[in-house]
């Protein structure tokens, strides 16, 4: 597992001391800081959800604003301080965290603007990632680690894939509007495509269905070739899954490189002999 971060602390001691506290979770304050942020974010989010409530909204209004505003201007600070102790600045304004933060603070300043900005305060949410280092629970970052990997090695299958798909819905969906002659839902191309995929994926709206013998028997086989769809992408990625897991399982004892070949007889590290 990577490091999560690779930030410096400034020189000044006070600055060591809030970068601890801040970034840390080493220390009992620097841990009932995490902890306190984390509720927050929960606090944030039940807010925006209750004020999506009519009755609610109408009823503490005035709550929900002030929570909003104190909230806010908590995350605000914590960001700046984040910032302000750190060396090389833009590694962490431009880290996966760091942007993560700055999202979860942009739309609370557009809904001065906007007020219907304010509901994408849900982003906050993603801010609870960071539960994983509070509580020490790395190894459950190191299986999204995997599928991560995994998604982005099968990517090339998955795009040759989601083409196929596209040509296939297309050509279904101009067989539907010919054989359906213009029935209500199939009036035009893109609109039988629309039928198309809602049906070669399996959601099926039931907004729309043919009327005609030929129509069904083609509904009846783009249902069919569903299934076989959906199985398709994720036997890649999980094929590409249990490949990436057989690899992170190599590990030189000596040194502790992961980037280990499966034929590999020797590190490439440190040159020591693997078991």
């Amino acid at each position: 597992m990577e490091k999560e971060h690779n930030l410096v602390p400034g020189d000044q001691l006070w600055k060591r001391f809030l970068y601890r506290v801040i970034y840390r979770a080493d220390t009992r304050l620097g841990k009932l800081f995490d902890v306190i942020l984390l509720l927050l974010i929960l606090i944030s989010t039940f807010i925006i959800l209750m004020e999506s409530v009519p009755k609610l909204d109408k009823k503490f209004h005035i709550y929900f604003i002030i929570s909003e505003w104190i909230i806010s201007v908590i995350f605000s600070v914590e960001y700046f301080l984040r910032i302000a102790v750190v060396k090389n600045k833009k590694n962490y304004i431009f880290s996966f965290f760091g942007i993560i933060d700055f999202l979860a603070l942009v739309p609370f300043y557009l809904s001065f603007f906007f007020p219907i900005t304010k509901y994408f305060l849900i982003f906050r949410m993603l801010r609870m990632l960071r539960v994983f280092r509070v509580f020490n629970l790395l190894d459950f970052m190191n299986d999204g680690y995997v599928i991560v990997r995994a998604l982005k090695n099968s990517s090339r299958k998955i795009y040759i894939f989601l083409l196929f798909l596209i040509i296939f819905s297309v050509i279904v969906g101009s067989l539907m509007f010919m054989v359906e002659g213009g029935r209500p839902g199939f009036e035009t191309i893109p609109q039988s495509i629309y039928w198309a995929v809602v049906t070669v994926t399996t959601v099926g709206y039931g907004d729309v269905s043919p009327i005609t013998p030929m129509g069904k028997f083609f509904a009846v086989i783009l249902m069919l070739a569903g299934y076989s769809i959906i199985a398709v992408p994720t036997g890649i990625v999980t094929a590409e899954m249990r490949n990436k897991r057989q690899n992170l399982e190599l590990v030189c004892e000596r040194c502790g490189n992961e980037d280990i070949d499966d034929d590999a007889r020797y590190c490439k590290q440190c040159g020591k002999k693997l078991a």
